[in-house]
């Protein structure tokens, strides 16, 4: 139903990791196990994938045995939604200066939890509720899609 370029290489002047983030959007009566097919036909590696309390599935390109490929890339299957991701993007690429504290509390992050991803990711994530929030209450419902 929609693709989006997420995550820090979707904005601009910031500094990120080599990976591409993507939210691919489906319709609800999608047939998961085609989509997951197809996917892992094309080099897609499932990651992890649930249905509770929502559905979701993730997957990585560009890992290696060896550590990563030159491109990397995430895939983040989901039905449609207000995700907080599509705002905290719009918002950051709309305020620079927001854009500015994320990315000195990403390299304090990642001097503190370089070899901890999980750590790392933790201590985005208020930061990035925070703005996702104040994003949805100025942008509404940009991100809504109806689903029939």
């Amino acid at each position: 139903m929609r693709i989006s370029h997420i995550g820090s290489t979707a904005i601009p002047g910031i500094i990120s990791k080599p990976t591409i983030d993507i939210l691919m959007e489906i319709s609800p009566d999608s047939d998961i196990s085609r989509i997951t097919a197809a996917l892992k036909s094309m080099d897609w590696i499932l990651m992890n994938s649930s249905d509770k309390p929502i559905f979701k599935q993730s997957y990585n390109k560009g890992y290696t045995k060896y550590g990563f490929a030159q491109k990397v890339y995430h895939l983040h299957v989901r039905y449609p939604g207000d995700w907080n991701e599509l705002y905290f993007r719009d918002y950051l690429i709309e305020h620079p200066h927001v854009a500015q504290e994320y990315v000195d509390l990403k390299k304090q992050l990642k001097e503190k939890y370089e070899h901890n991803r999980e750590a790392y990711t933790d201590g985005k994530e208020a930061f990035v509720s925070r703005y996702s929030e104040i994003a949805k209450v100025k942008y509404k419902d940009r991100y809504k899609i109806s689903v029939a």
